[in-house]
This record gives structure tokens, sequence and C-alpha cells, in this order.
């Protein structure tokens, strides 16, 4: 581990142990960089398993949607009655082990800056448990930290609970209560769908009416939705995500929900009152304009987590970083994966390796559009 007092040097840091950040690990690896001499991993979060460790006990394995395995190693075997975050958790685990890439953990990284002195040319990495200077950073910090609270009229009056998908508990939680959940994505609609079987009342609040989509998913389809997210990004955009895009899945438990009137959606809310929520125009031809509520649960997505490298102002214009393939077109030292068009674990695997390609090229001090196998130790 690195002192605290000291600074040391090192090729690469990678910043997240999530499915972004291991396959970036792996891939280094497998070029020929030793962790903890060439290249550093570091994570905040207490225990492998990226964000999967925080996500509520009853969203099971089986429930899951599209997760890829980490490269190398395939999921297979897996209960799907057991909650997903001991699952993939304990696959993460194993993944770390079986490739000793020797996470450091728990470890906050609370800025990355220009070095200066003895340390010109490479990126300061300042953490808890000292500070790194290297001469390439991947992050892939994703977005769980940073849910995304939209602010209402009244909001600070509400004599109920808020509370955002980053801390939803589970369905038990809301026996007996009123509920509105705003929100369109897959979150809104999972946690909808559970507590219906509970509360005395759920509302369901979103921005615009939710796409349901019919029949399968394929490559072409995906293709085109990460596309449109990436066109984002490569304009200096704020990344929307992938899911905003590929609208909703309409499955037999979709189907279900809303014959029974679960998923009947309302147009958003104008303020929220101490009580509950309200339209300052009677909604749906109706005479009623307010709902009472006891809970409002944001299912409101999530935003980068990208606030340490605000020294190195990467930031746009419009408010995101703007990247081509994994570079940051402001430095090209930064990688970002599971940003944007990457935000997927089908997506991270390919982020990943791709941060790699491009870094190993940085190293050699090869022009990023040079192929590869002119400096690789082994294929990436």
């Amino acid at each position: 581990m690195n002192d605290s007092g000291t600074v040391r040097a090192t090729d690469v840091v990678v910043i997240g142990a999530g499915q972004a950040g291991l396959a970036a690990a792996h891939h280094l690896a497998r070029v020929g960089m030793e962790p903890d001499r060439d290249f550093v991993v570091l994570d905040h979060a207490p225990r492998p398993g990226g964000a999967w460790q925080f996500r509520w006990p009853s969203l099971t394995y089986g429930k899951v949607h599209g997760m890829h395995s980490l490269p190398g190693m395939e999921l297979t075997g897996a209960d799907p009655d057991l909650p997903s975050a001991e699952v993939i958790g304990a696959y993460f685990d194993t993944y770390e082990r079986r490739f000793d890439l020797r996470v450091h953990r728990p470890v906050d990284v609370t800025a990355v800056r220009e070095g200066g002195g003895e340390q010109k040319g490479r990126l300061v990495v300042e953490t808890t448990e000292g500070a790194y200077a290297t001469r390439a950073l991947i992050n892939a910090t994703g977005t769980w930290d940073r849910p995304f609270w939209p602010r209402y009229p009244g909001q600070e009056t509400f004599l109920g609970r808020q509370l955002h998908t980053a801390g939803y508990p589970g369905p038990e939680a809301f026996a007996g209560l009123r509920v509105v959940v705003v929100g369109g994505g897959a979150s809104g609609t999972q946690h909808l769908m559970e507590i219906a079987d509970v509360a005395a009342a759920t509302y369901w609040v979103t921005r615009r009416e939710p796409v349901f989509r019919e029949g399968p998913f394929g490559p072409e389809q995906g293709r085109a939705a990460v596309a449109l997210v990436e066109e984002r990004v490569r304009q200096g955009l704020a990344p929307g995500s992938v899911v905003s895009v590929t609208g909703l899945p309409l499955n037999d438990a979709v189907r279900d929900a809303r014959a029974r009137g679960i998923l009947d959606r309302l147009p958003m809310f104008d303020r929220i009152t101490p009580t509950g929520v309200a339209w300052d125009r009677p909604r749906d031809g109706g005479r009623s304009t307010e709902v009472d509520a006891d809970v409002i649960l944001w299912a409101t997505g999530f935003r980068p987590a990208v606030d340490h490298l605000a020294p190195l102002k990467l930031r746009e214009p419009g408010g995101g970083i703007r990247v081509e393939n994994t570079r940051a077109v402001r430095d090209g030292r930064v990688h970002l994966v599971g940003y944007g068009p990457s935000a997927s674990t089908v997506g991270a695997n390919r982020a990943g390796r791709a941060a790699v390609r491009s870094v190993v090229r940085l190293l050699a001090g090869t022009p990023a559009a040079a192929p590869v196998a002119a400096c690789s130790p082994a294929p990436v």
C-alpha cells in the first residue's frame, strides 16, 4: 500500500473496480503490466461487486437484464433466486483473485491534478491512502455515487419520506403506504411492480410518455441506441443513458402490470405539497389536481461521478466531457470507461479493452492512430 506521506509513481491508475474498471485491469495485465508496480486499481467500495453490491435485496439475479460476463471468465450456474448483489459480488471477488488484480479498497480519490516539479508531465491522483503520480488514468467511477434528485417547488415542505433508487430498501418498507414513484426508466417500473402488491396506493409520474418496446432488441437496435448517446458525448454534452433511448421491454410481467393499472402513467406534477403532489391544471381531463402521498420515490437516474477530475478542466460548455473512443479530448492521458455510450456491462467490457489499447500506445510514445500490434507486448 502507498504510505500517506509519499507520492508513488506508476504507469496507469484505474479508478473504480466495477465492470469497466475490472475489464480495464484485466487487459492491462494481459499486455504484461504488473499490478501494484505498473498499474494500480483503486476502489472506494468496501468489498468487490461495484455498484451491484448496493442494489436492493429484491432485485434477484433472475431479474437482471443484460448482465455480461467479465473478459476471460464466464459467470455460469448462478441461482436466479439469489439477490443480484450477492451473485455478482461473489463473481467479482473471484475474478479479482483469479487474475490477481490486487484492488486497493476502500480508497477514496479526492482529486486528480496536473503534476509539477518532479511530477511534471504526470497526473497526480490524490487519495485517502496517499498520492499516485501516473502517466495515464483510466476513470471507471460509474454513476451510482451521484443519484440525480430533481427539484420541484414545495419539495422541502413535504411531511412524508423522500428517497432515491440508490437507497431503495425493497417493497416491504412501503406496506400500507401511498407511494408516488417518479421516473420512466426500468428502475421505476420495477419498483412500482414490487410496491403495488403491498402499498395502499401507487402513482406513477413521468416527464415523458413512456415508450414500451415490443419484440426482440437485437444488435442492430443496440448499436443505434448507443450511437445516439455517443453523439452527445462527442459534442461535449452531458451523456444520457443508453436505456433512455431503448424504451421499456414489454415482457409478461409488464403486460400484467399494465392490465392491472399499475403502470397507468400520470404527467409530471408541478409542485409538491406537505401532503402529496399537485398539478396546476386538472390532469387527464378530470377534476382532481392533487394526490396524497406518504412517500415520494425518485427513480430519476444518476449522473457520472467525475467531480474528482474537476482540476483538469475537462468539461465542455455543454456540461459533459468530450470523449473520442475512450480518450478525453482535452487530455489524452485520461480515459473514461463506463461513461456515456459504454455505461452498460457489454459496453464497459469493450471500453476497458479500447482504453488499454490507447494507453499502451500512449506509454510507448506512439500516435493514437497507430496500430496496437506495433507496441503491445501481448494482444488485448
